[in-house]
């Protein structure tokens, strides 16, 4: 799944929560992200980037799995306990 391109919508919904619409090739999907303090804190960010924090998080996630198997509900929380990785993976992308 290495490298898959999606194309992302995001919507804030308030208190920390966007629904994020995803489409790779013929897939689409859904989904609400909720962005967390803690991995905030952890990649040295405020909340002004959530946003971006969150797309880049969408966009990591598709370069491991396919859109149809992500679940309906992210907790960025969770993403960071599932992948060795993602903190520092997602500090180099939103370096750029």
């Amino acid at each position: 799944m290495d490298g898959m391109r999606g194309e992302f919508q995001i919507e804030p919904l308030g208190d920390h929560e966007y629904l994020v619409a995803i489409r790779s090739g013929d897939e689409k999907a859904e989904i609400e992200f909720h962005a967390t303090s803690d991995v905030m804190e952890a990649l040295g960010v405020d909340d002004a980037a959530e946003q971006h924090v969150v797309r880049e998080t969408a966009a990591y996630l598709l370069d491991h799995q396919a859109v149809v198997d992500l679940p309906p509900l992210i907790d960025l929380d969770d993403v960071s306990a599932a992948y060795d990785g993602y903190l520092e993976e997602l500090q180099r992308r939103l370096a750029r």
